[in-house]
């Protein structure tokens, strides 16, 4: 068992404003629970348990605490490098109108998201087992994409240039960023005229988690 989460988690949970913040509560206690038990046979995860909340659940879902709005519609969205599913199943279980794509190249891990996503009951997420700079360029994947979420992945050079082939001619990636690391691209970004990017404003996670903010990083089409 996980301890439960804050009253400053709690509030910030609410603040992001799941469609039904108990049942998605539930699901996540399940979740910690299958994710904590696989971790003893496989490293899935170095954050422990007391912090579960403030830095896996919290983290994941603070894109709808900076852009309260950018959930509100159905979207489809491809979560690259998605690890041990965060952010796309905290994300699908938070926003069950709009569909998730996890994709990693390491094939525990997508194994495990999906197992967690059918024990959590999650209709609107399938996992893929690919590298994400080849799974782009195939149908039906490519262009395909209104958002491309990327938590502590790489850096936006690299995210960009394995990422865009996903996004539809409106999409953009979502990259979870603290202000060092925006600083340390900052001047790729402006450089980059290929681009278009935004930041949110600078936010803190609850408990002392850290402070993040998003980079949105539109991308010209490729012709091809």
């Amino acid at each position: 068992m996980i301890p439960p989460p804050s009253e400053a988690v709690t509030a910030f949970l609410h603040a992001c404003s799941p469609a039904d913040c108990t049942d998605f509560m539930e699901k996540m206690n399940l979740f910690a629970a299958l994710l904590y038990e696989a971790n003893k046979s496989f490293n899935l995860t170095a954050i422990q348990p007391e912090v579960f909340w403030s830095k896996h659940v919290a983290d994941s879902l603070s894109p709808a605490f900076a852009m309260p709005d950018y959930f509100r519609n159905p979207k489809r969205i491809c979560d690259l490098g998605c690890g041990a599913g965060f952010p796309s199943l905290v994300l699908a279980a938070a926003f069950p109108h709009c569909t998730f794509t996890p994709v990693d190249s390491t094939r525990k891990k997508i194994d495990f998201v999906s197992a967690a996503a059918e024990k959590l009951g999650l209709r609107n997420l399938k996992a893929v087992h690919a590298r994400g700079n080849e799974l782009e360029r195939k149908a039906p994947f490519r262009h395909a994409y209104d958002s491309v979420t990327a938590r502590a992945v790489a850096p936006a050079e690299i995210l960009i240039r394995e990422g865009a082939g996903f996004l539809n001619g409106m999409g953009r990636l979502l990259v979870y960023r603290t202000p060092q690391q925006y600083a340390e691209e900052r001047m790729f970004l402006e450089k980059n005229r290929k681009i278009r990017f935004e930041t949110t404003d600078v936010f803190s996670l609850p408990d002392n988690a850290g402070t993040r903010l998003f980079l949105l990083i539109g991308v010209t089409p490729s012709k091809a």
